[in-house]
């Protein structure tokens, strides 16, 4: 018992005000002292009174403020990984104890294709390694704001430095023209990238995902595209995927996320241009969450079911 009451003197010397913590996690996760006021109930004053006493106690600034901007210093960001993780653990816990619940819930944010193509079959297998699990897919962009998302992780496209997060790679990419096995049959393959641009290209709006245009893989490829012969238009990605199925022309085809097509047949390279990709796919877990055994299995099938490992 001793040792207990010294340990919790300890943590009161080196930590005198959980008030200021809670705080300015509120602030460092809204990026606003006021918006933190209006979340946890105060005034903004108060707000700013404990992240200054932090300050004070450590003797470093916390945020770099301007008129119109607030950015966290290093020092923090430090801190607000570290304070971030510890509230979420806690609030877990206290959801658990309060609600009496034992099973437990998974929430994964991913774009709609990528759901499609890559998650399903890999929530799947993880609900069946565990029967108990609660899963709830929500749809993000792969820009996603983790601060304001209820997500317990989310996969994103991208370089894998982001500040709101920890990020665990899963596979990188690259992309290829495809079409289905009748349309190469009945077309014939390009010999050379200036036929291919001559071919009914199946387009999706690349904002939705924040992938690259036909008219960039060209341009990475070497060619400079005049005017492209788009056959159809889609905005999202899946639907060009399917046209493609049903023969209506060539998609462009990330190899990773369409590893089930293209390995069992449905789907084929029309030709050996094929551009690799400088960033890739991550699962990002925002500050404040814990990077449970589930999301750790979760990476793992990921992986393997885009024939990664």
């Amino acid at each position: 018992m001793k040792a207990v009451l010294d340990g919790a003197k300890g943590y009161r010397r080196l930590i005198p005000s959980l008030t200021a913590l809670v705080e300015f996690e509120a602030v460092a996760r809204l990026r606003s002292f006021t918006n933190a006021a209006t979340e946890l109930g105060v005034t903004q004053a108060a707000v700013s009174r404990q992240v200054r006493l932090l300050e004070d106690l450590l003797g470093v600034r916390l945020f770099d403020r301007t008129h119109r901007n607030l950015t966290m210093t290093k020092e923090g960001e430090a801190l607000f990984a570290v304070v971030s993780e510890a509230m979420g653990r806690i609030a877990g816990v206290f959801d658990r104890l309060s609600t009496g619940i034992e099973d437990e819930e998974l929430v994964v944010g991913a774009t709609a294709a990528f759901s499609h193509f890559r998650l399903m079959s890999s929530i799947g297998t993880l609900k069946r390694l565990n029967p108990n699990l609660r899963i709830r897919l929500i749809t993000t962009m792969f820009t996603a704001d983790l601060r304001h998302n209820e997500a317990d992780a989310v996969v994103r496209y991208g370089n894998g430095n982001w500040s709101d997060g920890t990020s665990y790679l899963l596979f990188e990419e690259q992309v290829s023209a495809v079409c289905s096995p009748g349309w190469l049959k009945t077309n014939g393959t390009p010999e050379t990238l200036a036929e291919l641009m001559a071919c009914p290209l199946i387009a999706d709006d690349p904002t939705s995902e924040g992938w690259l245009t036909w008219e960039q893989w060209f341009r990475a490829l070497g060619e400079r595209p005049g005017r492209l012969n788009y056959g159809l238009l889609t905005s999202l990605y899946s639907d060009a995927v399917q046209a493609a199925l049903d023969g209506q022309g060539i998609a462009m085809g990330w190899n990773r996320l369409l590893h089930d097509h293209l390995a069992s047949g449905r789907l084929v390279r029309v030709t050996g241009a094929t551009l690799p990709m400088s960033d890739a796919y991550y699962l990002v877990v925002p500050h404040g969450k814990t990077i449970r055994p589930t999301i750790k299995t979760l990476i793992e099938l990921l992986r393997q079911d885009a024939g990664v490992g």
